[in-house]
């Protein structure tokens, strides 16, 4: 299968504009009358040296940003930066929190997510509970929060940090 140099310029277009592999396959069929695999529309795309847009998927909540609400009442968009990123970077910005050992966590003997290395739950200080995960880059984040919409002190976020990599040390994970 050969596509005239129009056809490469039009698909590095979609690609550029944001459109995943299953649109570009749909455009393609539609536009074209090329019936193409996924796996070729995937082909096509490296072979034409185009990078994907949101390629990896993100998780639903990341402890170190709030969620942003749609201004139309819609649910919560998702953050731009990957999970857990920031929070790590800035952990030495935080206060040590007082009273130490506020946040308590606990470590799945299995981990059954999909991209996850680690997964667990996470009671912070305050009583809000959620399940915490750490994918497969060493990125911790969230999946489950008790409270919507809901981000932990800087304290608490300081002290979920250090006692997960204390009790994934233990695991010697």
């Amino acid at each position: 299968m050969t596509l005239t140099p129009e056809q490469k310029q039009t698909v590095s277009s979609w690609v550029a504009a944001g459109d995943n592999l299953s649109t570009v396959q749909k455009k393609l069929s539609e536009q074209f009358q090329l019936s193409l695999t996924y796996m070729d529309v995937r082909f096509l795309v490296d072979d034409l040296g185009l990078e994907l847009k949101n390629a990896a998927p993100k998780l639903a909540t990341d402890i170190g940003k709030a969620p942003s609400a749609d201004p139309a009442g819609g649910p919560a968009a998702a953050t731009e930066e990957p999970a857990g990123e920031d929070l790590a970077d800035d952990a030495e910005d935080f206060a040590a929190p007082p009273g130490g050992g506020a946040v308590k966590i606990t470590v799945d003997n299995v981990t059954l997510l999909p991209n996850a290395l680690a997964s667990g739950t996470v009671i912070f200080s305050d009583g809000v509970t959620g399940k915490w995960i750490v994918d497969n880059m060493g990125r911790p984040g969230m999946t489950e929060i008790s409270q919507p919409g809901y981000r932990p002190s800087p304290a608490d976020a300081q002290a979920f940090m250090q006692e997960l990599s204390r009790s994934l040390q233990k695991k010697g994970l």
